[in-house]
This record gives C-alpha cells, sequence and structure tokens, in this order.
C-alpha cells in the first residue's frame, strides 16, 4: 500500500498530469524505444503512429492512479488489460522499463514543476500499480495453455465474407518456443476469447503482433480465427494484409495462448427464463459467432436474439454458419442491418429489447460506443451487458 503522503500528493497533481498526458506518454514512447528498441516487436507500431497507444497509457495510469488507495475497484477493467499483457508476453522485467522511462517523461514535460517530492511520490504509485499487474499476470501465465508463442500450421483458409479470412490452424509438434507439445485434443477453448499472432511483415522493420478472435470454441478441426482486411490508411492493415496476401496453407503461423475474459455467463446457459441477445458489426461477429454456437450446444432451448449489422450482403461475415446454429435453437430472432441500405441497428432497434436480457456486444469502437450508450440509456443492467470492443484498449502493450 502506498504511504499517505504519496497517496496526496498524487491525487492532488493527477488533474496536472491529466492536462499534459498525452506529452506525457508520448515524449515516454519516444525515450523508451530509442533506448530500448527491441521493445518495438511487442508494441503495436500502428497505435503508436495513429497516437491511440499514447492516449491510452496516458488514460491507465492517471485511472489507477485516481484508485490508488482503492485499486480493488478497477480489477475489472485491470483484468481485462493483463489478458493482453499475457497475449503479449509482456513480463515482470519489462515493467522497471516502462516505469523508469514514465517517469522521466514527467520530468521532462512539467520541468520544474516535477518536485522531487512529485517525483517520488509517483514512482511509488507506479511501482504499485506496476505490482498489482504483474501479480495478476502472474496467475494468468500459470494458466496459460502453452508458453510462449508456438508454430502451428495452417490447414484451412476461406473467406468468411468479401474482407474476412478465416484460418484454421493445427500445432506442429515440439516447435514451441520452449520445447513443448501441444495437443490439440486437450486444450480448453472459450467462447470469446482470442489468440495473438506474432508475424514479421514483409512492409515493417519490427516483428508484428495483432489479436484476433476465436470463430469456434470447437477443438476438433484446430484453432480457428478472423481477420479482417484493414485498408482505411497507410498506418493501417500492416497484420491483416499480410495474413490475407501471404499465409497460406502450408504456412507456418505463432501463437500465443487463447486469453481474454469477454464470456457467456456459465450460470445462465442452461436456464430459459432470461434471453440471449447477440449483437454484432462487421468482424464483430467472431467472438459472437463462437458463443451461439456454445449456446446451442450446451441449451438450444434457451430463447435467442441475434442482430448483425454491415456495410452490405458481401460483407455479410459467417452468414451460412450463424444461420446453421439459428435453426438448432428452438425460440430464434434474427435481425440483419445493411448500412448501404438505409438499415440502422440503433437505439430504436434496441428499445424493442425484453427486460432482464443478457446482452453480449461486439464491434468497431464508434459502433460500441453507440450500443453501450443506447443500453445504458434503456436502463438495461450494467450486469446484463458485456461487450468487446475491436480496436486498441487501456494496456502497457496491446
Amino acid at each position: 500500500m502506498a504511504s499517505p503522503q504519496t497517496l496526496a500528493i498524487v491525487k492532488a497533481t493527477v488533474p496536472v498530469l491529466e492536462e499534459h498526458g498525452t506529452a506525457i506518454t508520448t515524449v515516454f514512447y519516444k525515450n523508451m524505444f530509442a533506448a530500448h528498441p527491441e521493445l518495438l516487436d511487442i508494441f503495436n507500431e500502428t497505435n503508436q503512429k495513429l497516437g491511440r497507444q499514447q492516449t491510452a497509457l496516458a488514460t491507465t495510469v492517471l485511472a489507477a492512479a485516481k484508485h490508488l488507495d482503492k485499486l480493488a475497484v478497477l480489477l475489472p477493467q485491470v483484468t481485462q488489460i493483463s489478458h493482453k499483457h499475457r497475449a503479449l508476453q509482456i513480463l515482470p522485467e519489462h515493467y522497471p522499463i516502462v516505469g523508469r522511462h514514465l517517469i522521466v517523461a514527467i520530468k521532462e514535460v512539467l520541468g520544474e514543476a516535477a518536485t522531487d517530492d512529485i517525483i517520488t511520490a509517483w514512482t511509488e504509485a507506479y511501482d504499485e500499480i506496476a505490482s498489482v499487474f504483474i501479480q495478476i499476470e502472474h496467475g494468468m501465465y500459470q494458466e496459460e495453455m502453452w508458453q510462449g508463442f508456438a508454430a502451428f500450421t495452417v490447414v484451412e483458409k476461406v473467406a468468411a465474407a468479401t474482407d474476412i479470412a478465416a484460418f484454421t490452424v493445427v500445432p506442429v509438434h515440439d516447435q514451441s518456443e520452449r520445447g513443448q507439445e501441444i495437443d490439440l485434443s486437450k486444450l480448453n477453448l472459450t467462447a470469446g476469447q482470442y489468440i495473438t499472432v506474432k508475424t514479421d511483415p514483409k512492409d515493417s522493420d519490427h516483428i508484428a503482433l495483432r489479436h484476433y478472435s476465436l470463430y469456434s470454441a470447437s477443438n476438433e478441426k484446430g484453432i480457428q480465427f478472423a481477420v479482417r482486411r484493414d485498408n482505411r490508411n497507410e498506418h493501417h492493415g500492416l497484420v491483416s494484409n499480410y495474413l490475407h496476401d501471404y499465409v497460406e496453407i502450408g504456412d507456418t503461423v505463432l501463437l500465443s495462448a487463447p486469453a481474454g475474459d469477454f464470456a457467456l455467463n456459465q450460470d445462465l446457459i442452461q436456464q430459459n427464463e432470461i434471453p440471449l441477445v447477440l449483437v454484432s458489426a462487421g468482424v464483430g461477429v467472431t467472438p459472437i459467432l463462437s458463443m451461439l454456437e456454445t449456446q446451442v450446444a450446451a441449451n438450444p432451448k434457451r430463447p435467442i436474439i441475434w442482430a448483425y449489422a454491415c456495410q452490405n450482403e458481401a460483407h455479410h461475415a459467417f452468414a451460412a454458419e450463424v444461420d446453421e446454429f439459428l435453426e438448432k435453437a428452438e425460440t430464434v430472432e434474427k435481425h440483419v442491418f445493411y448500412f448501404e441500405s438505409g438499415q440502422l441497428l440503433d437505439e430504436a432497434w434496441l428499445a424493442t429489447l425484453p427486460k432482464p436480457a443478457d446482452i453480449y456486444v461486439c464491434g468497431s469502437m464508434p459502433f460500441m460506443e453507440s450500443m453501450i450508450d443506447g443500453l445504458v440509456a434503456l436502463d438495461h443492467g450494467v450486469d446484463s451487458v458485456h461487450y468487446e470492443p475491436f480496436g486498441p484498449k487501456m494496456s502497457l502493450g496491446g
């Protein structure tokens, strides 16, 4: 626990650091990568260029600092970030590097205003925050299905939509980074999880890591994940385009073990009173599809409301797979919205949902914000709305 003096100083100076937060983290990343260029193989280069990672780090540290005397209230957020860190293989030895350069950046940006007392307090605060992450991530490393990144062979690659490729991979025995053999039949996959792909793209000077959701929780065929091609601008699509254009059946990819805490409420799967509502847009359908598969396999009697939005029919991902699972359920509502046709998945549609409902949402950040704001405005309880935004989260790495 941080000392009373540290708590007082940190809370008093949080507003100042909030004002300069992005400037501090921009200097931090610049200095850290100059001193430790090897870390460019962990941190997302695209999010660096777009400024997303700077904002995410500032938000994370400042939120933790505000609750330094009661970090337990941030446990859900910390756990979510820790899943990302474990998937990226961020280790305890990385935290002192981050801390050292973050404190230097605070000094550089604040100048004379960063007194010795302030620097001492923020150093202690960072150490306290880091220790929480390290402790939680230690447990995750103990439970991961395999250690580090392991080699998998691509056995299937199909188009799930015009811009989405679906990959199926199986382990290459004795080819993991730490010499372990992976038994596919013993992998316990969970609907909503993601894997992390480690690549060496042709258009980058660094190793690149990206997270992709599982579209099936079954391990019968292998590990199955989907990748949307991203061509929004020059900063996007480094890994997705590489996987679409260069990785084919028979090639090898490196994966870290599945991670993530976006999962079905296990207490509700076997009951039929509270309907399951699955809402997604674009490639956000990927983890939602795995949840549909899991629910129907476990209890097809539970009422299901399915809603999916995308640009048009060509961009409609996993349409046949979704229909196959929905046909196995006894009570189903299916809603599809094509933006180009003027069909909107908006608050007016959300208002038709029953209460109570067990709601799962996944899509882009703007889509997520719209859905969450709408559900909150309609008085759906926090505990009944679960979501996974596709995009950068508050994280030291991803």
